[in-house]
């Protein structure tokens, strides 16, 4: 998808081209929230996430509490 905004037409296309018919009413609502969505996801592509280590280095473990002070 380019940068330009996803018409209501162009929202009942791509959604019934997936299966997903959309009521007359509906299509201005979806074409929004599709652009609304690029948006967000194109400030995340945005991000320098270099120094982040892949989700496969975190270990989610128990942290073990001792009583002792």
């Amino acid at each position: 998808m380019s940068s330009a905004e996803l018409t209501p037409s162009e929202a009942a296309h791509w959604a019934a081209r997936a299966g997903l018919p959309l009521p007359d009413d509906r299509h201005a609502a979806v074409a929004a929230t599709a652009d609304h969505i690029h948006s967000v996801v194109a400030v995340l592509r945005e991000l320098n996430l270099s120094d982040t280590p892949p989700a496969g280095a975190f270990r989610a473990e128990k942290e073990k509490h001792d009583a002792a002070v």
